[in-house]
């Protein structure tokens, strides 16, 4: 019952993680660096932003592997393959005739989004199943220089951006709030889904 609890905690995790991405994208304030750095390649180079997210995060096991000197995580690749499908689901299915108009809307979709990515995140750290390779990224950068999550997402944000900006992503204030807001809202999610995740596992055995 365990092992049902965690893959539930992990699949939910990446669906509403996904459902933000895609809010955050569709808002047209600029989205996330990482997700700014996907769109932008797939506008400039081709494929869907769902494939760039597989294929970036390939790269990105192995910079994880270089920063914490151990084997790259190859089952990181599950991960990345639901993660981009679901993306793909939400922006070229269940959101392809959105269109967000006005500040306000737009406004209101990308602190939905923001809200969302962040606590998909929380929720599907839980289970310790291998993590998105950006995700990662954060938690090498955590063990290898002894950072909190916080300071460690937005490093890797900063990161991002400048990568994001030579693709000519979708840059805007959004991308400047995620960048400096996702460290801190996934401070503020991760106790508590973690005390319910402790919650449910104990009760489990």
């Amino acid at each position: 019952m365990a092992f049902v609890y965690r893959t539930l905690f992990y699949i939910i995790g990446l669906i509403i993680l996904s459902f933000g991405v895609s809010m955050t994208i569709k808002a047209g304030l600029g989205t996330g660096a990482w997700d700014a750095l996907n769109v932008g390649l797939s506008n400039t180079v081709g494929l869907t932003p769902g494939s760039w997210v597989v294929i970036v995060g390939i790269v990105m096991i192995f910079v994880n592997a270089a920063l914490v000197k151990r084997w790259p995580d190859v089952a990181a690749i599950i991960t990345l393959l639901i993660t981009g499908v679901l993306i793909d689901f939400w922006l070229l299915r269940v959101f392809e005739d959105m269109v967000v108009t006005g500040y306000a809307k737009q406004f209101g979709v990308f602190i939905l989004g923001m809200v969302a990515l962040s606590f998909g995140l929380a929720v599907y750290l839980q289970p310790k199943f291998p993590l998105i390779p950006i995700d990662n990224f954060m938690m090498a950068l955590r063990e290898r220089f002894g950072l909190n999550l916080m300071v460690a997402k937005t490093l890797g944000e900063v990161f991002a951006l400048s990568a994001a900006f030579i693709f000519k992503g979708p840059i805007g204030i959004g991308t400047l709030i995620v960048t400096f807001a996702i460290g801190p809202l996934i401070q503020l999610f991760y106790p508590y889904c973690e005390k319910v995740y402790n919650k449910m596992i104990t009760s489990a055995r």
